[in-house]
């Protein structure tokens, strides 16, 4: 038998508390309310299938063959142009998603040991592309708005321990669907810039708005002082794997070596598929008709949840755009030993403790509204309020006092 032995990073990779919950949801029967994924009514199959034929027929040897790293040009040319700031395509640098982008970032940026700062709660695959590079993780406190500026220069640290950058996602936030106010992105951006913080910003879910565009990214407002993360996941289809990065000119070329070591490049067929699906304006025609789905979706669950969950304890907040919503339960009951029993009644969400780089809330918990239709909503949330009210009709342990349920 042949001894394996593993890198000590290796110990610091563990598998998504979400893909596990996932599994659980492949029972028949079950209304999903955890995963993240888009709606596969969003997909715009007809368009890709024209796209597929004609990169076949007028490119096909360029598409099926190796291609630069740094991405199919038209592509980083169409995403520099629909960003709201000035940027060089020579900035942008395509990615296998940007989950990759987070990869590309924690191994450019993170020694084992470097402090690195993240919102709280902070996106689940963040910790996991920045863990197996040993950072020391510290959260900075946050509210509805999104981070406390006041807590960043406490948290930033000193010489050797001083922080590498801090990681947000100022729009539709994954986990709690929160947005960052105009008012606190240009504190936190002119705060950062007065620390010599660099930001990573991570924006999967902005074009996702329902009434409102959220107002201009971080990086616009500081282009040299941070990293801009985006994803063709949410508006097209995440099956292509496709994102990009925008980054300074000073960091760009590392970022592309750790690209080159990863895949080569991504892949190509796929990135001249989309460069020719998006041409003529077609996200400008399409998103929408995402928006409008989704909305009616979290429309269905916030009146789902008005009506089951009154008097019951249970507090949650009313995304204005995004895929999630946050919901804290009444004191005494825990996401994860409550999930087990929500399962049995056939729903499934994601215990919102595993969102958390340190002291988590065990009382909260996400809800996906996207990929469930309205009737299953209402059964689902029906089901989850059945949970609750059910656990809170048990006799309290031993020496723990009754607490009163007071309505959300």
């Amino acid at each position: 038998m042949t001894n394996w032995t593993l890198a000590a990073r290796a110990a610091k990779m563990n598998p998504s508390v979400i893909r596990e919950i996932l599994k659980v949801t492949e029972k028949p029967g079950i209304i999903s309310l955890a995963g993240g994924l888009p709606s596969p009514k969003t997909f715009p199959i007809s368009a890709f299938a024209e796209a597929c034929a004609a990169v076949l027929q007028h490119d096909g040897p360029a598409a099926l063959q190796y291609a630069a790293s740094e991405g199919y040009l038209p592509l980083r040319e169409a995403v520099a142009a629909m960003l709201p700031w000035e940027v060089d395509p020579d900035q942008v640098l395509i990615t296998t998603g940007s989950q990759q982008g987070l990869d590309l970032v924690a191994k450019v940026l993170i020694d084992a040991g470097s402090r690195i700062l993240v919102e709280t709660p902070t996106y689940l695959g963040a910790l996991q592309a920045f863990s197996p590079m040993e950072p020391t993780v510290v959260s900075v406190a946050s509210d509805d708005h999104g981070v406390q500026v006041d807590d960043l220069a406490a948290k930033v640290g000193t010489g050797a321990d001083r922080a590498r950058f801090l990681y947000v996602l100022p729009n539709f936030q994954n986990p709690t669907g929160r947005t960052m106010s105009e008012e606190r992105r240009a504190a936190l951006v002119a705060r950062a810039a007065e620390l010599n913080l660099p930001l990573i910003e991570d924006n999967p879910y902005g074009d996702l708005w329902f009434d409102t565009p959220p107002a201009l990214p971080l990086t616009a407002r500081n282009p040299e002082g941070c990293i801009y993360l985006g994803s063709f996941s949410k508006v097209l289809a995440p099956g292509l794997r496709l994102g990009f990065l925008v980054a300074p000119r000073a960091m760009y070329p590392k970022l592309l070596q750790a690209k080159q070591a990863a895949d080569l490049h991504s892949p190509s067929f796929n990135q001249r598929m989309v460069a020719e699906v998006m041409q003529g304006g077609f996200l400008d025609r399409h998103v929408p008709t995402i928006r409008q789905l989704y909305k009616s979706q979290r429309d269905a669950m916030l009146a789902a949840l008005d009506r089951e969950m009154a008097g019951l304890g249970v507090e949650w907040n009313r995304p204005a755009g995004g895929m999630f919503l946050w919901a804290r339960l009444p004191e005494g009951l825990n996401a994860i030993e409550l999930l087990p029993e929500a399962v049995e009644r056939n729903v499934a969400f994601v215990p919102g403790a595993a969102f958390y780089a340190d002291a988590a809330d065990p009382r909260t918990l996400r809800l996906s509204f996207v990929t469930a239709s309205a009737q299953q909503i209402d059964i689902g949330i029906a089901a989850l309020a059945a949970t609750i009210r059910a656990r809170l009709a048990r006799p309290a342990p031993a020496g723990t006092a009754p607490t009163a349920p007071v309505a959300a």
